[in-house]
């Protein structure tokens, strides 16, 4: 197990625990320094693997932020590692490094859980601010990798808008207001009485009408739509 520990798990500070997953032993060991250099004292820790935390630290600090560094792979895949931390870390907030700076892979990480994402392309400073935001209770989203699909945003809100009601059927429309909230789809289908496949296909025909690619964009395109529907 390659992984880098102080010399005691069991004497933990009452500070935030910032646990590194990163299997490039390069930039594992770099972050690590830089993290404990600039983070005020935090504990830091680093590991290749969840897995390897898992076994070398298996009742990990409550208040714990856990960086994931998912090299060359997609939100979906991410899904998958987050899905795979020990049960009494799945309120941990996670925050992703990656080199990927779509607007899509974004909004994609925050649909599957994550509470921040940090580009590379960043500075080590403004990562480290990025990481307070999240230890205070916040969301970090790079407002500079938004802007880039910001046109295509707002042309699909356009068309949402000019549409109107006529864009949505009854049921749809009470989906997306419930998509807006942030439901799961099995709440959704608890509180419009309906199954929760049924919930899943309006939800695919949602953002099909949208051309939305995710649940997260869904909510962006109708904003305008419903502050209308709201006014009058």
């Amino acid at each position: 197990m390659d992984a880098i520990l102080p010399a005691s798990l069991s004497v933990r500070p009452s500070t935030t625990t910032i646990i590194i997953i990163e299997p490039r032993t390069l930039i594992r060991d770099c972050l690590l320094q830089s993290l404990r250099a600039l983070t005020n004292g935090d504990t830091v820790l680093a590991f290749a693997t969840v897995e390897d935390w898992r076994v070398a630290d298996p009742q990990p600090a409550p208040n714990t932020i856990i960086l994931l560094c998912p090299v060359g792979r997609k939100a979906k895949d991410v899904d998958e590692e987050i899905n795979v931390l020990p049960d009494g870390c799945k309120h941990m907030p996670v925050v992703l490094l990656s080199d990927i700076e779509e607007a899509e892979q974004i909004l994609d990480a925050l649909d599957h859980g994550a509470r921040g994402y940090i580009p590379t392309s960043m500075s080590l400073d403004v990562a480290v601010e990025a990481l307070h935001l999240v230890k205070a209770g916040g969301v970090f989203v790079p407002a500079s990798s938004l802007i880039s699909s910001r046109r295509s945003i707002e042309e699909h809100a356009q068309t949402a808008k000019n549409h109107g009601n006529s864009l949505f059927t009854v049921r749809q429309a009470a989906v997306v207001g419930a998509l807006r909230q942030g439901k799961a789809n099995k709440r959704i289908a608890y509180e419009l009485n309906m199954q929760e496949s049924t919930v899943k296909v309006h939800v695919r025909n949602i953002m099909r009408k949208l051309k939305a690619k995710n649940r997260t964009e869904v909510a962006v395109l109708t904003h305008e739509l419903f502050l209308k529907g709201d006014d009058g």
